[in-house]
């Protein structure tokens, strides 16, 4: 499996939770049109549900790269005085172990 897995993590500010997850809704329903997303699902922590996670897939580093320029990404920006703290974003490739099915996204 080839490819670019990408992590983001963000802190929002204590109740910023619902305009945060509205922000992204956006964006997201945006991104699954996008040439080269495989996957861009979000997620909140079940400890600390001003915690959310993007979890992406994308066919090649040039997909991802275009993804950056699109329109609708503005509004990742407009998000900064939601957040408690700064974005976390890991630009990773899948090390597929075990069962080709489950060992890599």
């Amino acid at each position: 499996m080839s490819g670019v897995v990408v992590v983001a993590s963000f802190k929002l500010k204590p109740g910023r939770q619902e305009e945060g997850v509205e922000l992204l809704r956006g964006v997201i329903e945006a991104t699954h049109g996008e040439l080269g997303c495989r996957l861009y699902a979000l997620h909140q922590s079940l400890d600390d549900p001003t915690r959310l996670a993007i979890v992406e897939r994308w066919d090649s580093r040039e997909d991802l790269d275009a993804h950056f320029g699109q329109p609708h990404m503005a509004a990742i920006a407009d998000a900064a005085d939601l957040l408690e703290e700064p974005p976390q974003v890991w630009f990773t490739q899948p090390i597929p172990i075990g069962d080709p099915a489950k060992g890599a996204l």
